[in-house]
């Protein structure tokens, strides 16, 4: 029984070590395969960049995993969320009053564009050669899907979008203007401000949840 405390919290300490490892290798895998590219990343450039060693490397993720790690921590701060609700993006923003939610979507939204975008494009790219890549790229684009479902939904709610829209094609939509893509063209390629992006999102976003469509069962 006097050993029960001590032992608990060694425990607790290897998992915190742990945990603090593992983060520092998805950094580090963040920032090789946004500058070096999926195929060019090696683990043992990994272990380099983490400060730890290959075996430490290959026993925490392989490096499929790794690259999805990084891009879901990149973009949304959490690694494995079950929707973007659940992660720092979306905190808070239910609670936020009619006047500023859209607005501060997405502004939340284009902050982690800005942040994630470089990794998504290396994600779509690794998913045409590693079927554990494109897996995850599936289980994302369906995360997102539901995501902009349920933010349409909350739009109506709130009385933002139109009673009228279709809530599925909105969606759709929504899940294009604001993707990474929309991003990485128009701000990383096309050299536009984030300003002038801003502006032309809540634009686009404004057309798409007040134009009243017939429902696709109609």
């Amino acid at each position: 029984m006097v050993e029960a405390a001590p032992r608990a919290y060694r425990s607790e300490l290897r998992a915190r070590q742990a945990q603090e490892t593992r983060s520092r290798i998805v950094a580090a895998s963040a920032r090789l395969f946004a500058t070096q590219g999926y195929q060019a990343t090696t683990i043992a450039a990994i272990a380099r960049e983490a400060g730890v060693s290959a075996e430490t490397v290959k026993t925490t993720a392989a490096k499929a995993e790794l690259l999805i790690a990084a891009f879901e921590t990149t973009f949304s701060g959490s690694e494995g969320a079950d929707s973007l609700a659940d992660t720092e993006v979306a905190a808070g923003l239910l609670e936020l009053p009619d006047e500023v939610f859209l607005d501060v979507v997405l502004t939340q939204i284009t902050t982690a564009n800005a942040r994630g975008h470089g990794l998504w494009t290396v994600l779509l790219s690794a998913a045409l050669s590693d079927p554990v890549v494109d897996a995850a790229l599936h289980r994302i684009l369906e995360r997102r899907g539901a995501d902009y479902r349920m933010l349409v939904s909350e739009l109506r709610r709130r009385g933002i979008a139109a009673p009228g829209i279709d809530e599925a094609t909105t969606a759709d939509a929504l899940s294009f203007l604001l993707s990474p893509e929309s991003y990485q063209q128009l701000v990383a390629q096309s050299g536009w401000t984030t300003d002038r992006y801003a502006a032309w999102l809540r634009a686009a976003v404004d057309a798409e949840i007040v134009a009243a469509r017939p429902s696709q069962a109609e």
